[in-house]
């Protein structure tokens, strides 16, 4: 039997929360751990280097020198014809043809996979290091070195190696785009430390490079996009795994883990005995979960964690829809994670002060500002999924019922499909109000009754559900929702279902309501024309000058 879903009110008193001090991180705060900092330590030390040789006029530029044909005068020495002719072959880590195919392993493979952001940072890290040692090199026109001869091709001025920098940027790349966390990431680290020294070690060897050029692009290669993936793709948000599954869908152990006890404790007096995935299958927008209190009755609640991820997938899938079908009900985005979150608490709130049966909400607590939260609700204990629910006639009456006190309070639930719609002894239940809106418009109302109708319709027959839906509705508002209803005004799930069943749902409820025209949805708008055109343009735009910048940085 499942335990408790409801918190005890006791439970929730402000008595028990703790307010987070000025200037205490949060739970889970960006975190660019030791080595992070110090190769950021190091970054700085070298911009101090250069801000002091600009500052005295390059007084510093001597002992940099002397260290450099000092070492250089020692390699000379060590030269014999097999060190020669190996450390050519090492050399040639470095050539445009191996950085590129390191650079577009770190680059597609993560796009295979639908690590956008990934695929991204890495692109962004490399060109951006091979950005600021380019233009370094211009500035500084330091030489190759002098008095020695040199053993293997160059171009260009030497300082900071850019050979060195962009191999280390794409190496970075590859290790936090397709080498997942723990072990094997710490041991393809030292495999790409190996190479850096002996790419760095091969052109001082050769003469290509002094030390400090070799030195200095091996920092810009490694801490730029180091910082880069730690801050913008950090694996407690954005974990590497081969292990498949939605993308939405967070990794709720380690220190996210313990993120989620910790803000539960101290924000809503609750201590967590076990947090655990539930429902994934028919989530898309957000990573549900189960969680176990540590107290007597062994209550259970409910929890859903969103990121800034589902905020961009929100924004996109409404920017997509407007595209292609214009703003079918006055979308707008939701600009911040906060902003998702205290939106879908507040749906809670308007759907149970209008007697719309749901989950109990108990608020959403902080696990970092502004990019990661969880709404947290009552635990539907004993409920199904109307998919594994046996539908009789009563049940199709309480989701009529539903339905219409749904329109009586001039809300609009928007994402009606079957692992939204709960049944538990009988009644039904109306869960993930996300999408919900106060005063819809009309068509937005009519599609909620025929996605309901639908949902009830996957279970039994579609007569039977016709016959009890007229029972609460007129056979013009039944032929009014069918009409207003296509294939992209049902959620994807219902859709999915119903091609996987074979019956021609919606044609079976348009021939048994009245004959009505079809409701147009396609909805022309000079901002749906200036967007589109906007959009494809910007496309346009962006190929030109990635092209363009790929050339310059000889990844093309």
């Amino acid at each position: 039997m499942d335990a408790p879903g409801r918190l005890a009110p006791e439970r929730v008193h402000l008595g028990r929360r703790r307010r987070r001090p000025s200037g205490e991180p949060p739970p889970l705060p960006r975190n660019l751990q030791t080595s992070g900092r110090n190769w950021m330590i190091l970054l700085g030390v070298v911009i101090a280097i250069y801000m002091l040789a600009s500052l005295t006029g390059g007084a510093i530029n001597r002992p940099i020198e002397i260290f450099d044909e000092a070492i250089l005068d020692v390699v000379v020495q060590l030269r014999t014809h097999f060190l020669t002719s190996a450390m050519r072959s090492v050399h040639s880590l470095g050539s445009d043809v191996t950085i590129r195919i390191v650079a577009w392993a770190a680059i597609f493979v993560p796009l295979v996979f639908k690590r956008i952001r990934h695929a991204l940072v890495a692109l962004g890290a490399l060109l951006a290091v091979r950005a600021v040692t380019t233009v370094l090199a211009i500035i500084l026109a330091r030489p190759r070195p002098l008095n020695v001869e040199i053993l293997g091709a160059w171009q260009g001025f030497s300082h900071p190696s850019r050979p060195v920098a962009t191999l280390s940027a794409a190496l970075i790349g590859v290790v936090y785009t397709l080498v997942p966390h723990g072990r094997w990431r710490q041991i393809a680290k030292w495999v790409i430390a190996a190479l850096i020294v002996a790419l760095a070690g091969a052109r001082v060897y050769l003469a290509v490079d002094n030390p400090f050029d070799a030195l200095f692009g091996a920092v810009f290669g490694v801490a730029i996009p180091l910082v880069a993936f730690r801050y913008l793709v950090p694996n407690e948000a954005f974990p590497v795994s081969y292990k498949g599954g939605n993308s939405a869908h967070l990794d709720v152990t380690g220190e996210r883990g313990q993120a989620i006890r910790q803000a539960l404790e101290e924000q809503l007096g609750v201590v967590v005995r076990n947090l655990t995935p539930f429902g994934l299958e028919g989530s898309a927008g957000s990573t549900p979960l189960r969680i176990e209190l540590d107290d007597k009755a062994g209550t259970v609640l409910f929890g859903k964690l969103y990121a800034a991820t589902h905020l961009r997938a929100d924004r996109w899938y409404k920017v997509g829809r407007t595209l292609m079908y214009g703003r079918l009900e006055d979308e707008s985005r939701f600009t911040t994670v906060r902003h998702l979150v205290q939106y879908e608490d507040y749906m809670l709130r308007v759907m149970r002060a209008a007697g719309v049966p749901g989950a109990e909400p108990y608020g959403f607590v902080e696990i970092t500002p502004e990019r990661e939260y969880l709404l947290v609700t009552e635990f539907l204990a004993g409920a199904k999924e109307i998919g594994d629910a046996e539908v009789d006639e009563g049940v199709i009456d309480d989701a009529m019922t539903v339905v219409r006190r749904l329109w009586q309070a001039g809300i609009a639930h928007r994402d009606v499909k079957p692992s939204n719609v709960l049944v538990r002894d009988g009644k039904i239940l109306l869960i993930d109000v996300a999408f919900g809106e106060v005063r819809p418009s009309s068509w937005r109302q009519a599609v909620d009754l025929a996605n309901m109708m639908l949902t009830l319709s996957l279970r039994c027959d579609v007569e039977k559900v016709y016959d009890r839906a007229q029972q609460h509705f007129t056979p013009d508002e039944i032929a009014e929702a069918f009409s207003a209803t296509r294939g992209v005004t049902s959620p994807s799930q219902l859709r999915s279902m119903m091609r996987a069943d074979g019956r021609e749902f919606i044609e079976q409820f348009r021939r048994l309501a009245p004959a009505r025209p079809p409701i147009r949805i396609q909805r022309w708008s000079v901002r749906r024309i200036a967007l589109t055109a906007s959009v494809f343009s910007g496309a346009l735009l962006t190929i030109i000058i990635t092209t363009t910048i790929l050339r310059d940085a000889r990844l093309l």
